[in-house]
């Protein structure tokens, strides 16, 4: 549904060049904001909701490319941005909208990438690309255009002398400075702390619709500091960079974990609890970055078709049960297509978490229902 639609004016007319840390390079042209960004190049095969990801804290410092071949068509509006800025260090399209057509738009992709200095490059053959990143993986990677382009030599320099994504602490960059409070839809049922590690807008939305009063702390927040807001339960958000580097966040689920207050973690909170039940983490090859991934509940059989974004995965496998200092844990969730951990849970039901996105905008809303279950275990706590 639209109307005539505005012009976007993409293409600026400037050369641009994608440069991977492994030497090849994609020609295109200059998309968004003209100059050099770099960052970790991966890609996205979601159809829809090119503003939420864009926004999404969980790509703080990657170059997104978009496998969907035509992006920006539905523009840039006030309402779907899941955080107060656009996070992606870069983006990578190959058809541009030359016309945003959509009764919700208040703008278009590229003027909101102008506006906040992200450079992009369009035209490329992103199926190539695509293709390429899933044999050889996710990798460093730059974009240029305008004056910062120069000789491929110095590019490739450039791309290969920024940090990796592997051992990056990046939550703390992420992360609110300060406490917030989002009131529940109607009288409060229960409190709930929820720990900033790059929560996306809709997450502490989807608690109010439950009636639940969510306090937002920063990544930093101490055990103390959060006991002192009485909560009914704690919720370890979404996020970016390696787990591995989380160890005050881990050391916080411990604490958590061992005064029984019920948890619930998404995506890299799954990380997080899944280091403090023991579990080790790796970066994967190229990721799961969608909104149409397959994840099988062991205990009950059920597929959900999932949101996910994340680089870094737990170790285990299907149904694996294993001890650790609270009880029995077991990992509870698998995807579909190639067995990741998706998610892990104790046994006793006071703790959970899943890899992927049950707040996912855009999305399936298949996983809305962990929502309920996290309220049921702070009802029955």
């Amino acid at each position: 549904m639209g109307g005539g639609g505005r012009a976007t004016g993409w293409a600026t007319g400037q050369d641009a060049a994608l440069v991977l840390e492994d030497g090849r390079v994609f020609r295109g042209s200059a998309y968004g904001a003209t100059g050099e960004t770099l960052g970790e190049a991966v890609f996205c095969t979601a159809m829809t909701g090119y503003q939420e990801t864009l926004t999404d804290p969980s790509y703080h410092r990657q170059i997104v490319v978009a496998a969907a071949p035509q992006i920006g068509n539905t523009g840039w509006n006030g309402e779907d941005d899941e955080s107060g800025k656009i996070w992606v260090a870069g983006y990578v399209v190959r058809d541009p909208a030359r016309r945003a057509s959509n009764w919700r738009a208040t703008g278009t992709l590229p003027e909101a990438m102008q506006r906040q200095d992200i450079v992009g490059i369009a035209g490329v053959d992103t199926r190539a690309l695509v293709r390429h990143l899933r044999t050889r993986g996710s990798m460093k990677a730059g974009i240029f255009s305008g004056a910062a382009l120069a000789d491929t030599d110095e590019l490739l320099s450039r791309v290969t002398g920024q940090p990796s994504m592997l051992g990056a602490d990046l939550a703390e960059e992420v992360s609110t400075d300060s406490l917030y409070t989002i009131e529940p839809n109607g009288d409060p049922r229960f409190t709930v702390v929820a720990v900033d590690l790059g929560i996306k807008t809709n997450t502490p939305r989807m608690f109010a619709q439950r009636g639940m009063r969510v306090h937002v702390v920063p990544s930093n927040t101490s055990l103390d500091q959060i006991l002192e807001l009485k909560p009914d339960g704690v919720f370890l958000s979404n996020g970016p960079g390696d787990p591995a580097t989380q160890d005050g966040a881990v050391a916080l689920t411990k604490g958590v974990l061992e005064r029984g207050v019920p948890l619930f973690g998404i995506c890299f909170g799954n990380q997080i609890l899944g280091r403090a039940l023991g579990r080790s983490t790796y970066k994967m090859k190229f990721g799961h970055r969608g909104i149409n991934i397959p994840v099988i509940e062991h205990e009950t059989g059920r597929i959900s078709i999932t949101a996910q974004n994340h680089g870094f995965a737990l170790e285990g496998e299907q149904g694996e049960q294993f001890d650790t200092p609270f009880g029995l844990a077991e990992v509870s969730h698998v995807c579909a297509n190639d067995g990741t951990v998706e998610g892990v849970r104790l046994v006793d039901g006071r703790a959970f978490s899943v890899q992927y996105h049950p707040e996912a905008a855009a999305g399936p809303h298949d996983a809305a229902y962990l929502f309920d279950r996290f309220a049921g275990l702070m009802e029955g706590a």
